[in-house]
């Protein structure tokens, strides 16, 4: 008796043991379900996404020939190759330049500058980052086409695009770069190399998958924008002759199409087909850019890790 009533209250009569399986099940339980709720959360995420391509590619598809890739716009007919050149000429020129100056300034940032210098330029490039496009595409107008003298052409076009493309390069080069392990950079440079042999040589080839990753990002973003380029590069059905005429690219079709009724022939049906052809320029390189860097991680397995 003594024994008894010296036990904790609840261990003779099973009662913890009751509360402790009581517990395990909410637990099982609640594990179960988190399964179906995050299943459930990524549908109700893809469902616009996939109602999207579907509206687009619906009313795309049944329009879309051989004549819309290789005619001329005219009229309220005809193709979208001019503004299929256009958009790979402006975005290929905007590319290079954001890649030339994001990598650039990732470089110093990650190596060279300050601390002091570094954070101000990392604040800088996501302050940046968060300008809307259509206020770059108002800063091109008045500096290149007006102040400039150089009118609607497509190098205007694609340095404000490159310009609006470039901080999204330069913040995943300076991420990438810094993420290197600190064990690399001393070991390189025990080895006698010097700051830049160790970014070029070693750092850099680490974090090419994630650079490439942040260029396609910004290459997106740079296809799919209207504004910077509808008062930059202006509009032209006719194939780009050359960088300084003015010149139509895909999203300024989607812009300026899409708000035309029916009847105005054949508009509707280019929107629709320049949607659905950006998309399939985005995936393209996004399957691209991926294939890219695995195969670059396969290499470099083992190699710095």
């Amino acid at each position: 008796m003594t024994t008894a009533a010296a036990a904790p209250a609840g261990i003779g009569d099973g009662g913890e043991l009751r509360r402790a399986s009581g517990r395990l099940r909410r637990r099982l339980l609640f594990d179960r379900a988190i399964g179906w709720i995050l299943l459930a959360a990524f549908a109700v995420v893809l469902f616009p996404l996939f109602d999207m391509l579907y509206w687009v590619s619906a009313n795309a598809l049944p329009t879309m020939s051989w004549g819309t890739l290789t005619e001329n716009q005219v009229g309220t007919g005809g193709g979208l190759y001019p503004m299929i050149q256009g958009t790979f000429v402006i975005v290929g020129l905007a590319t290079a330049l954001a890649v030339g100056l994001g990598v650039a300034a990732g470089f110093y940032t990650s190596e060279y500058a300050p601390p002091s210098v570094a954070r101000l330029a990392r604040i800088a490039g996501n302050l940046l980052a968060g300008v809307p496009a259509i206020v770059l595409g108002y800063f091109g107008y008045f500096l290149l086409v007006i102040y400039a003298g150089w009118g609607f052409s497509a190098l205007a076009g694609a340095i404000t695009l490159g310009i609006f493309m470039t901080p999204y390069v330069y913040r995943t080069t300076d991420v990438a770069l810094s993420s290197v392990p600190k064990g690399q950079r001393e070991a390189a440079l025990a080895l006698g190399a010097r700051p830049h042999q160790y970014l070029g040589r070693v750092a850099f080839r680490i974090a090419l998958p994630t650079v490439l990753t942040g260029v396609f990002f910004a290459m997106a973003l740079g296809l799919g924008e209207a504004a910077p380029l509808y008062y930059t590069a202006g509009f032209n059905s006719y194939p780009i002759s050359n960088l300084t005429s003015p010149t139509g690219t895909l999203s300024v079709v989607i812009y300026q199409f899409y708000d035309n009724p029916a009847s105005f022939g054949h508009f509707l049906a280019l929107a629709f087909q320049a949607a659905f052809l950006s998309i399939v320029i985005v995936l393209g390189l996004n399957v691209a850019v991926q294939l890219l860097s695995d195969r670059y991680r396969r290499r470099l397995r083992g190699l710095y890790q």
